[in-house]
C-alpha cells in the first residue's frame, strides 16, 4: 500500500540545493540519516555510511554506472538500490551522435590539419543517410539517439539484454546474438554496462569482422573495447575510426597513441557535462520519490547478479 506520509529522506553527503529541490517536489522531508527511511547520496562510495539504519529502505546512488560500488560490497540485498541510469541519457547520447557524425564526417583529422587538404580529405567524408548504426546496450541512452540518428537517414539495429523491440529501431536483437552485428552493421555504438560479460567485448577479432570505413563511438566504459587491439586495428586502417568518450586506461596518458592516431577522436569523458550533472540527477530523484511514496517500482533499480 502506499505510504501514508512523506517519504522520510536523507540527502548525503551534504546538503545541496538542486537535489534537496528534487526531495521535495516528489513529495519527500529531508531528516537525519538515523530517521531515514531512504538515502539519496550525491558523492562516490568512499564517503557512504558503513552501516544505514533498518529503517533506510532504499538508496539512490548518483551514477548510472555501479560497478564501483559493487566492487566495495555496498550494495546490498536488505534494501532496494537504485542507480541513475537514464537521468543522463538525452546529454550522452547528444554526445555519441556528435562523436559519430564528426568520425563519419572526417572531422577527427581535419581539425588537426595546418593546411588546405581538400583533395585528401574529400574522398573520406562519408555521410550517415542510409547507414546501419548498431547501438549496443540500447537502453536509455541509445533509445535517446534513436531519433536523433534517424534524423540524418540512418537505421538503428539495437541490441538488447532482452531482445524485446525497441520503439524506433529497424530490428532488435538479443544480447546472444552481438556476434551477428560486427559484420552487418556500418557504425557501432556501445552503451552496454561494465560488467564481467562486458569487458573487451569489443577485441581484435570483433574489430576484423567491421566494415574498413565502420566508426566505433564509446560512451559507456573503456573497458568494453581492447585497448591494445584497437589500437592496432586503427593504425592499420581495419576500420574507419573511433570516437571515444571513455577509455581504458583513464585518464589516457600524454603520449598514449590514441591521441595521435588521425582516425581517433578522444573526449574526456564529458558526455556527461558537470554542469548539468546535478539538475538531471535532481528530476530522477523527483520522479523517484514521488514512486517510493506511492509505493510503485522504481526507475533503475540494481540487479546485483547482472552488475547494473
Amino acid at each position: 500500500m502506499p505510504n501514508i506520509r512523506a517519504p522520510r529522506i536523507h540527502l548525503g553527503p551534504d546538503h545541496e540545493n538542486t537535489l534537496t529541490d528534487g526531495i521535495e517536489r516528489g513529495g519527500g522531508v529531508l531528516v537525519p540519516l538515523a530517521d531515514a527511511d531512504a538515502v539519496v547520496w550525491a558523492q562516490g562510495p568512499d564517503m557512504f555510511p558503513a552501516e544505514l539504519p533498518d529503517s533506510v529502505r532504499w538508496v539512490q546512488l548518483p551514477s548510472a554506472g555501479v560497478e564501483s560500488w559493487l566492487a566495495a560490497g555496498l550494495v546490498d540485498h536488505r534494501r532496494i538500490w537504485t542507480s541513475a541510469a537514464g537521468a543522463y541519457a538525452g546529454s550522452v547520447a547528444e554526445h555519441a551522435t556528435l562523436l559519430l557524425l564528426a568520425g563519419v564526417r572526417g572531422l577527427a583529422e581535419q581539425a588537426r590539419a595546418a593546411s588546405w587538404r581538400k583533395a585528401e580529405f574529400d574522398a573520406r567524408v562519408g555521410t550517415l543517410r542510409g547507414a546501419t548504426v548498431a547501438i549496443v546496450g540500447c537502453g536509455g541512452i541509445g533509445r535517446a539517439m534513436i531519433p536523433l540518428l534517424t534524423a540524418f537517414g540512418a537505421q538503428v539495429l539495437a541490441v538488447t539484454r532482452s531482445g524485446l523491440p525497441v520503439p524506433g529501431a529497424a530490428e532488435t536483437v538479443d544480447a546472444t546474438r552481438t556476434a551477428e552485428i560486427w559484420s552487418r552493421a556500418d557504425h557501432f555504438v556501445i552503451a552496454a554496462p561494465a560488467t564481467a560479460d562486458t569487458a573487451h567485448l569489443v577485441d581484435a577479432d570483433t574489430l576484423a569482422r567491421m566494415k574498413p570505413t565502420s566508426w566505433i563511438v564509446n560512451v559507456a566504459r573503456g573497458a568494453l573495447i581492447d585497448t591494445e587491439a584497437l589500437v592496432r586495428a586503427l593504425g592499420d586502417n581495419t576500420i574507419g575510426g573511433a570516437a571515444l568518450d571513455v577509455t581504458d586506461p583513464e585518464p589516457l596518458p600524454a603520449g598514449h597513441p590514441l591521441w595521435t592516431l588521425p582516425n581517433a577522436l578522444i573526449t574526456p569523458h564529458i558526455a556527461n557535462p558537470a554542469t548539468g550533472l546535478t539538475g538531471a540527477l535532481a528530476e530522477h530523484v523527483r520522479a523517484n520519490v514521488e514512486r517510493f511514496a506511492a509505493g510503485e517500482e522504481l526507475l533503475a533499480v540494481i540487479d546485483t547478479e547482472r552488475g547494473y
